[in-house]
């Protein structure tokens, strides 16, 4: 039986599920975390901002270096360990300010490695299958939510926000490791 994606494209499948599902076991309650370290919810709201706007002005110029750089897959472990030291950071946030900060180092790491991803990604779909492996992604990214959701709600029910922040931070290290152990061949 034929496999439906060559090896690349599952290996950045995989590695970025464990990005997006880290991501959305903060997202649904991350209201309930701002409020825990006494910020409000507009502080939540000015936080989540920065975070866009960091992620986005960095976005646009990581692009432009993105095609300028050889090896990209340096580039996604680079971003995937800047992410993950940010979801460490949060066992250190107890002021609206160091939110601030932490929130701004995600955004950082996240557009460090979107633009790098998306070009080693796209490179390795068929070509005419792109519209199959673009929606696969797009899929897996609905999924992760769905999962990181429930999974990040149940462990800080039980067991607090330092334990999810400790899993996502793992899981963000643990793609970059993988990544970067690869042969350069293979990605």
């Amino acid at each position: 039986m034929k496999k439906s994606f060559n090896k690349p494209t599952r290996i950045l499948l995989v590695t970025n599920a464990m990005i997006l599902t880290a991501s959305a076991m903060l997202g649904p309650i991350y209201a309930l975390f701002v409020e825990e370290i006494g910020g409000s919810l507009l502080d939540a709201s000015y936080a989540f901002g920065l975070y866009a706007l960091t992620a986005g002005t960095i976005t646009f110029i990581s692009g432009k270096y993105c095609d300028k750089i050889r090896e990209n897959e340096l580039i996604i472990v680079l971003g995937y360990v800047i992410v993950g030291i940010g979801f460490l950071s949060y066992i250190l946030v107890n002021t609206v300010i160091s939110l601030f900060i932490v929130q701004i180092l995600i955004g950082f790491g996240e557009a460090i490695y979107s633009p790098a991803f998306d070009a080693v990604y796209s490179k390795h779909l068929d070509c005419k299958k792109r519209g199959r492996g673009w929606g696969m992604w797009e899929a897996m990214n609905y999924f992760t939510m769905a999962f990181g959701a429930v999974i990040g709600g149940t462990a800080v029910y039980y067991f607090g926000f330092n334990s999810i922040f400790v899993v996502m931070s793992l899981m963000s290290f643990a793609s970059a490791i993988y990544i970067f152990c690869l042969p350069r061949k293979l990605l």
